[in-house]
């Protein structure tokens, strides 16, 4: 009977999922030496209240023959107990070696996996998804898997190997307390199987609240210049509280559930141990005065040092129930927190290379839009309309139009972000959508809009493309850029570290480093989305004049808001709503586009503003 809960908990126990299997079986020689180590401690750690036992007999043997007790008499038990602290301190050593390195290392392997996972999701998932919940799933939840993989594993074999023999060695002793004591088990198992579900559903509401408190906590960390600028603090501080007093309800509420269940295991524990301690006593004191007890037909004749041995096999025991409630604890969590990272891993990948893909290499620069129409996820409305252009190879264009006609769109859509109907949009002649995403990326050089830097050195910003530039390659890039003079006159130089997002450094230095590392990828298209608008003019003519000068042969597209950016380029588009109003000289779009007649006026009237004459 008392095998019965042990294999319960053992399928409990375990967690098995496609994106952990296979890892079972890489580090499988790990487990199975870890295992064989705490097996062997299990058995020899049995053989301690034997020792015992054997001593308490010895100590009464003597007594009632009224002989000393000799150092000789127990030498034989004093070096058996040597020799298992010996085996249990090896056995021990190498199962936490083992067991903890192979969930170490399944953690790491499963982060790495989770990683290029969501480097290939695409735009869509990060805009229904915020940074925070994403980072809760790669730090708390993965952890929690971890500690299910690690701790959880230990717990399960001890659960079942300890608890068998142990009741293996109780049966031999004695079965008919073995089986008294047993069946308690059972109620362990049982209530076990009523609250695993009910603690796997509170443990994931308590990640939901947790994930809510990341969001908020990023949120406001990446916002804290706007929170003291608009003097917010005790507003944030109010709203942060709300969340953090949610938080904590879900994590009181799952506490009380699990103090429940490990009380509960607690107290039938105590009712055992009283149990056995009385009725064993008395059954060796029926013994003792000639008359013992008979149960089932089976005598007690439990002497005084069995009686000892068998509680310490008894309080072996605690340890595997304690276990039990553990392991329904932990695999409660850790399922839960599975459950969050398998959404996760089997999340779509909308943007994939297609069977029998073409890789894009040495390409002129044309870019074909025929008919080319395109709608964001989940929008009804299009962001762009029928499109239909060329872009010559070396080609310089800029692109202008009001805010929100689609201009950043389109340069998502060249960079391959979302995926766009087939046959609408070419470079070189080859569809992109017959194109690996990589190869269509390596063709382009882009400057976001946002000018996004990363927390390194100034160097590293710029050679991000090309990590084996030069020197001397770095410093080009800067200068095309016009912000080597800037960089030069840091402390560090190019080893300035720009902090997150690139916080030490002014808007216009940023949007320079970001055009200085899109220009050192040396890409037959390159891309500024408005990337020039937090530079001064002089800057500003400096830059476009490199562009002329540098990508000569080259195809290069400048989206800009201000129409003195683009108004020396050979020929501009310009979008209305996401439509073509018109693709022309500077000259001719005076004549043809209302949209870039209304945008020279305005900034024409904006100068003489600025200069005093309106």
């Amino acid at each position: 009977m008392g095998a019965v809960a042990p294999l319960s908990t053992k399928v409990k126990g375990m967690l098995f999922n496609k994106y952990l299997n296979r890892y079972y079986l890489k580090y499988a020689w790990l487990y199975l030496i870890g295992i064989a180590a705490l097996i062997a401690v299990n058995y020899f750690q049995l053989l301690i209240p034997e020792y015992l036992g054997q001593l308490v007999d010895l100590c009464s043997d003597a007594e009632k023959n009224g002989t000393a007790l000799t150092l000789a008499a127990i030498r034989d038990i004093l070096l058996g107990v040597l020799l298992v602290a010996a085996v249990l301190w090896v056995g021990r050593t190498t199962w936490r070696i083992t067991i903890f390195n192979a969930s170490g290392k399944m953690e790491a392997a499963l982060r790495h996996d989770m990683f290029l996972k969501a480097e290939r999701l695409s735009q869509r998932y990060y805009h229904e998804n915020s940074v925070g919940t994403v980072m809760a799933w790669f730090t708390n939840d993965i952890e929690t898997v971890e500690e299910n993989l690690g701790w959880g594993t230990v717990m399960m074999i001890d659960a079942v190997f300890l608890s068998l023999l142990t009741i293996w060695r109780m049966v031999a002793l004695d079965w008919v307390m073995a089986v008294f004591l047993s069946i308690p088990l059972l109620l362990i198992v049982v209530w076990g199987a009523l609250v695993e579900k009910f603690m796997s559903n509170k443990w994931e509401a308590r990640q939901k609240a947790f994930d809510h408190v990341y969001d908020f906590s990023q949120e406001s960390f990446t916002g804290i210049s706007v929170i003291k600028a608009f003097v917010k603090e005790t507003q944030q501080l109010h709203e942060f509280a709300s969340v953090a007093k949610k938080d904590k309800e879900e994590n009181i509420s799952f506490v009380r559930v699990s103090v429940l269940f490990d009380v509960t295991i607690e107290i039938i524990i105590a009712v055992i141990m009283a149990f056995l301690i009385g009725m064993g006593g008395f059954f060796v004191y029926r013994l003792v005065t000639g008359n013992p007890v008979v149960l089932f037909g089976h005598a007690m004749d439990l002497s005084a040092g069995e009686l000892v041995t068998f509680i310490g096999y008894f309080e072996t025991l605690i340890w595997p129930m304690i276990a039990m409630g553990q392991i329904v604890t932990m695999h409660s969590r850790a399922r839960a927190s599975l459950k969050r990272i398998s959404r996760f891993m089997t999340e779509e990948e909308e943007i994939s290379a297609p069977e029998g893909a073409v890789t894009l290499e040495n390409i002129a620069g044309r870019i074909t839009f025929r008919n080319f129409s395109f709608s964001y996820p989940g929008a009804e409305d299009e962001a762009l309309h029928d499109l239909t252009f060329e872009i010559e190879p070396g080609e310089t264009i800029g692109v202008v139009g009001k805010i929100g006609c689609g201009k950043s769109t389109l340069a998502a859509c060249l960079l391959r972000l979302y995926n766009v109907e087939a046959g609408t949009l070419f470079f070189d002649g080859v569809d992109v959508m017959d194109c690996t995403p990589a190869s269509v990326r390596n063709a382009v050089a882009y400057v976001p809009q946002d000018n996004f830097l990363f927390s390194d050195k100034i160097r590293n910003n710029i050679a991000f493309a090309r990590p084996d530039a030069t020197e001397e390659e770095i410093e080009a890039a800067a200068k095309f850029a016009d912000v080597h003079d800037n960089i030069v006159a840091f402390s560090d130089g190019y080893d300035t570290v720009s902090g997150e997002r690139g916080v030490t450094l002014s808007g216009g230095q940023k949007q320079r480093i970001s055009i200085a590392r899109a220009y050192l990828k040396d890409a037959p298209i390159m891309i500024l989305d408005d990337s020039v608008s937090a530079v001064d003019i002089k800057t500003e003519e400096e830059i476009l004049g490199n562009i002329a000068h540098a990508r000569r042969g080259k195809t290069t597209v400048v989206i800009a808001s201000r129409v003195s950016t683009v108004s020396h380029m050979s020929r501009i588009l310009v979008l209305d709503n996401g439509r073509v109003e018109a693709f022309d000289t500077p000259a001719r779009l005076m004549e043809t586009s209302p949209t870039y007649q209304k945008m020279v006026y305005l900034q024409a009237l904006e100068r003489e503003v600025e200069g005093g004459k309106v």
